[in-house]
């Protein structure tokens, strides 16, 4: 059984000195020329998550904290630079800095390692929408994090870009 595609058009465009028009505005020191191909998506199944999630930064050397694992939907990313928690929004403390409320999309797995495109495929008709995600991956799918304000707007661009609501 092959997967399913969906085929968006895109064009040749040249661009002087100036603002792209990109949401937020990317400006160019010199002409430059950009060829975006037309693309083809996968089409893909996705669910809305229920409740609000926060992405929240610690200290790089701080501890794994005992609040993010109460629930099902947590993820944490270290590097030299900070520690990253992904969790409901219920479940941090006070005093920890964070950026929410954000709804939570996932995109129904699993998918193999070899196969490439899915989160393209998903984030390239967000990004066309001037939508700002928060992407975070697990062993077997991908989840999408969208602003709460933007949920309703986020789902119509994955609806209208072939992609199946469930």
């Amino acid at each position: 059984m092959g997967v399913e595609k969906t085929r968006l058009p895109w064009e040749l465009a040249i661009v002087d000195r100036g603002a792209l028009p990109v949401s937020p505005p990317l400006t160019l020191a010199a002409p430059r020329r950009l060829i975006l191909a037309p693309v083809t998506y996968r089409k893909l199944r996705f669910s809305v998550l229920g409740g609000s999630y926060a992405v929240c930064k610690l200290p790089p050397g701080a501890p794994l904290p005992a609040w993010v694992l109460r629930r099902p939907l947590a993820s944490v990313t270290r590097t030299a630079d900070e520690l990253s928690v992904v969790c409901p929004l219920d479940d941090v403390p006070d005093g920890t800095k964070f950026v929410g409320p954000w709804s939570g999309i996932k995109l129904e797995g699993p998918f193999s390692f070899d196969q490439v495109g899915v989160l393209v495929s998903a984030l390239g008709p967000l990004a066309l929408a001037g939508i700002p995600i928060f992407a975070v991956s697990t062993f077997d799918t991908d989840y999408v994090l969208v602003r709460a304000s933007h949920l309703a707007q986020a789902i119509a661009a994955l609806k209208d870009a072939g992609h199946e609501a469930l």
